[in-house]
């Protein structure tokens, strides 16, 4: 499969905010929302950080792109993440109306835009995205495994 050069800069920039995640103990997950070339959304992972739940990078991202733009419909973004979305990062893609997702690593566990799951194409929503997965997804998958060696 060829990468779209934007897609894999783009991708950069998630591992960079993934990275992030290892000073405060949190999954090292990272997305960026683009528009147009420009990142107007950054996230990563912050649970531990924040005791919260649903601090997930996709969510961090997509909140922080619907403040920049001043509208909760990013119907002309791209979300990039360098893990396969849940099924709630999944939901919440959907809901945002995020036509396109591009992911690192597949989630064979948890998930939801092609491997255990497949939410976001399901032909029973109003709302379909397409995937572009394994962008960088050695490098983001050797990330999430130092991780859980380190914490073995």
């Amino acid at each position: 499969m060829q990468i779209d050069p934007d897609d894999d800069a783009a991708m950069v920039l998630a591992l960079k905010e993934a990275t992030k995640c290892l000073a405060t103990g949190d999954v090292p997950v990272g997305a960026v929302v683009i528009r147009k070339g420009v990142v107007v959304g950054a996230g990563r992972n912050e649970r531990e950080h924040l005791d919260d739940p649903t601090a997930h990078a996709e969510l961090r991202a997509l909140q922080a792109a619907a403040v920049h733009l001043g509208r909760w419909r990013l119907d002309d973004c791209t979300l990039v993440v360098t893990l396969e979305p849940c099924l709630m990062c999944a939901g919440a893609t959907m809901l945002a109306r995020i036509p396109r997702l591009v992911l690192g690593a597949w989630d064979r566990k948890a998930g939801a835009c092609g491997s255990v799951w497949d939410v976001v194409r399901d032909a029973r929503s109003n709302h379909r995205v397409e995937v572009i997965g394994d962008v960088r997804g050695d490098e983001c998958s050797a990330l999430l495994g130092e991780f859980f060696a380190n914490r073995r």
